[in-house]
C-alpha cells in the first residue's frame, strides 16, 4: 500500500466528525438533564421543607401538651400542700383548740387526736417538718416523749417513725431555720392574672381577650404566655382544693377570728434536694413549715406521663431565674422540661447526590460514548491489521518473485545451453543437471509450504492423526533430512534419550516431516558458514510429551528477529535479497502444523551459540 497515510487522514476526519456530533449531543442532553435535575431537586426541597415544618409543628405541640400534662399532674399534689392546715404539723392535736388557739398553752386534760400526717403519708413526700420559733426542728411523723408512746404502735409503726427520723436528720443537714427564712418571701404574692373562660364571655370580651393574647405573644412570646396560663391553672387548682377544705382566701391561710396567717408553699432547691416551705405566724410567733419531696420518684412519674409524647424527654432542676427557655419551665415546680432529640430534624425526602449522577440520560450518554470509542478502536484496529497484512502480503509477493526469478533464470539458461549443444562435456552436463534438480527441489519445497499454509488458512488442514512410536516416525525421514544437510556440506547427528524412541505420540507423519525438513533447511541456509557443521537432532521424553529438538552451531538469532520469527510473511524483499534464500513462511507454517497436531514449536532462548528449536508432541499414556 503506497500511501497509507491517506487512509489514516480519512479515518481521522470521519472520527472527528463523529466525536463532534457526539459532543454536541452530549452537551445538549446534559444541559437539559441539569435543568430537569435542578427542578426535581427544588421540588424535593420544597416537599422536604414542608414536611420539616409539619414535623416541627407536631413536635412543638407535643412539647406543649407534655408541659400541660406535667403541670396538671403536679397541680393537685402541690395545691394540697399549699392549703394544708398549719396545725397538722403537730403529732397530736387538741380538738377544742385546733382552729382557734392551737399554740396557746392551757392546763388540764384535753382530748387529743392524731395529726393526719402521722397516720398517713402524702405521696412523693419523704417527711413533713416544722422549725419552731426557738429553732428546734420537729416533724408530725416523728413524735417525741409522751407523744411517742401515744403514737407507737397505736397509730404508726416504729419502722415508719425511724424512717421519718432519718429524713428529718437529712433536712437538718441541708438547712437551718435562719437560712430557710431568708429564702422564703416575706408576704403573700401579688394578684395573679386571671384567664376568663371563653364560654362565659360576650363576643366583645372574646375579641378583646384575643387581641390581648396576640399582643402578649408579640411582646413576650408563645412560651411565656403559655407558662403564665399554666401557672394560673396550678393556682386555680389550689383555690379549688382550698374551698373544698372550707378555706376562704386563695393566697393566704388566714382564718376569721384567729391570729394565724401564712403564705403559699415555696418550692426550693437546696443541695440537689427539693423542699416546699412556708412562713406561718400564730400567736405572734413565726413558724416555718414544709416538706422534703422525693424528687427522683416525682421525676420518674413525670417522664412516664409524657413518654408517649416525648420518648427521650427529661426533667432537670432549675436553680436560677428562668431565661429564654421560660416556655419549657414547669409552673408547679422550679424545673425545666428537656424534650430530647427533635424528631423534625430527621431528613425526609432528601435525594442522594448520586441520583443525579446516575440519571437515565447520563447512563445512556455514557453507554453511547463507550460504544462510539469501542467502534472507533475496532475500526482503527481493522484498518491497522488490513494495512499491515497488505504490507506483509506485498513483501511476500516480492520475496516469492525474487525466489522464483533466480531458479527460473537458471532453468532457462541451462536448458538453452543444453538444448543448443553448448555443453559438450558430459561431466559438465551432469553438473548442470544436478543444479537443475536442486533448484527444482527448492521450488517444490517452497510451493509445498505455500500450499500447506493456504490450506491451513482456509481451515482444510490434514487432521489425520495416528498413534505412532517416535522411532517409526523419525526413521523414514532421516535419510531425506541427512540428504538436505549433505547438500549444504553439513552433517545430521541423530540422538535419543533412554526410552524416548519407544514412546508413542499422537501425530501426523507428513506434518512432522514437513516441520523437521523446514528446520533442517533453515539450519543449512543460515549455519553453513559455522566451524562446527553438525546439525543435532535429539529425541527426549518429558512426562506427557516428547520433545524433538534440532540445533545448529551458526550465528544464532538476534532478539529483534525472534519477536517476529513465527509470523507469516515477515520477510521483506530487502531481507530476501540480502539474506539466505526463502520467503519467511517456513517457521510460521511449522508452528501452525505443530499446534494443529496438539503440540507446539518454540525456540530455546537459553542457547546463545547457534539456534535450537524444540518440537513438542503429545505422548499417548
Amino acid at each position: 500500500m503506497r500511501r497509507p497515510w491517506h487512509i489514516w487522514i480519512g479515518f481521522a476526519l470521519c472520527l472527528g466528525v463523529a466525536l463532534a456530533a457526539m459532543s454536541f449531543i452530549t452537551l445538549t442532553a446534559l444541559r437539559l438533564d441539569l435543568a430537569e435535575t435542578a427542578a426535581r431537586h427544588q421540588e424535593a426541597e420544597a416537599r422536604r421543607q414542608e414536611a420539616h415544618a409539619r414535623r416541627r409543628a407536631a413536635w412543638e405541640e407535643n412539647v406543649r401538651l407534655a408541659l400541660w400534662r406535667i403541670d396538671s399532674m403536679l397541680a393537685p399534689f402541690i395545691s394540697q400542700e399549699h392549703v394544708r392546715p398549719y396545725f397538722a404539723y403537730s403529732a397530736f392535736l387538741p380538738i377544742d383548740r385546733a382552729y382557734s388557739a392551737m399554740f396557746n398553752d392551757r392546763g388540764g386534760g384535753e382530748m387529743l387526736i392524731p395529726s393526719p400526717l402521722l397516720s398517713s403519708r402524702a405521696p412523693n413526700v419523704l417527711v413533713h417538718f416544722q422549725f419552731e420559733p426557738d429553732g428546734r426542728l420537729t416533724s408530725p411523723q416523728v413524735p417525741l416523749g409522751a407523744n411517742y408512746k401515744l403514737a407507737v404502735p397505736n397509730h404508726v409503726g416504729s419502722d415508719a417513725v425511724n424512717q421519718a427520723e432519718g429524713q428529718l436528720r437529712r433536712v437538718e443537714s441541708l438547712v437551718d431555720r435562719k437560712e430557710l427564712l431568708a429564702m422564703l418571701p416575706a408576704s403573700a404574692p401579688g394578684p395573679v392574672e386571671m384567664v376568663v373562660s371563653p364560654l362565659g364571655q360576650t363576643a366583645e370580651q372574646r375579641l378583646t381577650q384575643q387581641k390581648q393574647r396576640q399582643a402578649d405573644l408579640q411582646q413576650r412570646g408563645r412560651g411565656a404566655v403559655e407558662f403564665n396560663e399554666r401557672n394560673f391553672a396550678v393556682q386555680q387548682q389550689a383555690n379549688v382544693i382550698a374551698r373544698n377544705q372550707d378555706f376562704i382566701q386563695f393566697n393566704t391561710l388566714q382564718m376569721p377570728s384567729t391570729d394565724v396567717s401564712g403564705v403559699l408553699m415555696t418550692p426550693l432547691w437546696i443541695d440537689g434536694s427539693l423542699i416546699l416551705a412556708r412562713r406561718v405566724t400564730a400567736g405572734g410567733r413565726e413558724y416555718v413549715q414544709g416538706c422534703l419531696l422525693d424528687w427522683p420518684g416525682i421525676r420518674a412519674s413525670l417522664l412516664d406521663t409524657v413518654e408517649d409524647l416525648l420518648p427521650e424527654a427529661d426533667v432537670e432542676p432549675v436553680t436560677s431565674a428562668p431565661g429564654e427557655e421560660e416556655g419549657r419551665m414547669l409552673a408547679a415546680l422550679p424545673a425545666r422540661l428537656i424534650p430530647g432529640e427533635p424528631i423534625f430534624l430527621e431528613q425526609v425526602g432528601r435525594e442522594s447526590p448520586a441520583a443525579g449522577l446516575l440519571s437515565p440520560i447520563r447512563l445512556s450518554l455514557g453507554v453511547a460514548w463507550v460504544c462510539t470509542l469501542l467502534a472507533a478502536a475496532a475500526v482503527a484496529a481493522v484498518l491497522w491489521g488490513v494495512m499491515r497484512l497488505a504490507d506483509r502480503r506485498a513483501s511476500f509477493v516480492t520475496a516469492v518473485t525474487h525466489e522464483l526469478r533466480t531458479p527460473l533464470t537458471t532453468f532457462q539458461m541451462y536448458a538453452e545451453m543444453l538444448a543448443e549443444g553448448m555443453v559438450p562435456d558430459e561431466q559438465q552436463q551432469k553438473q548442470y543437471l544436478t543444479t537443475l534438480r536442486a533448484e527444482a527441489v527448492r521450488l517444490t519445497h517452497m510451493v509445498e509450504n505455500v500450499l500447506s499454509y493456504a490450506r491451513l488458512e482456509r481451515g482444510r488442514a490434514d487432521g489425520r492423526l495416528e498413534s505412532v512410536a517416535v522411532d517409526r516416525l523419525i526413521e523414514p525421514i532421516k535419510d531425506r533430512l541427512a540428504g538436505r544437510a549433505e547438500q549444504a556440506g553439513m552433517t545430521l547427528a541423530v540422538q535419543s534419550d533412554d526410552g524416548a524412541g519407544e514412546a508413542v505420540v499422537r501425530a501426523n507423519a507428513s506434518a512432522v516431516e514437513q516441520v523437521l525438513f523446514n528446520l533442517v533447511d533453515n539450519a543449512c541456509k543460515y549455519a553453513n558458514s559455522a566451524s562446527d557443521r553438525r546439525i543435532h537432532l535429539l529425541l527426549s521424553a518429558n512426562g506427557n510429551t516428547v520433545e524433538v529438538s534440532l540445533r545448529d552451531h551458526g550465528p544464532g538469532i538476534s532478539p529483534s528477529v525472534r519477536r517476529r520469527l513465527f509470523r507469516s510473511f515477515s520477510k521483506s524483499a530487502h531481507e530476501a535479497a540480502h539474506t539466505a534464500p526463502g520467503i519467511g513462511l517456513g517457521l510460521a507454517l511449522s508452528r501452525r502444523l505443530a499446534r494443529d497436531m496438539g503440540g507446539d514449536l518454540r525456540i530455546d532462548e537459553t542457547v546463545s551459540d547457534g539456534a535450537r528449536f524444540v518440537l513438542t508432541l503429545a505422548a499417548v499414556s
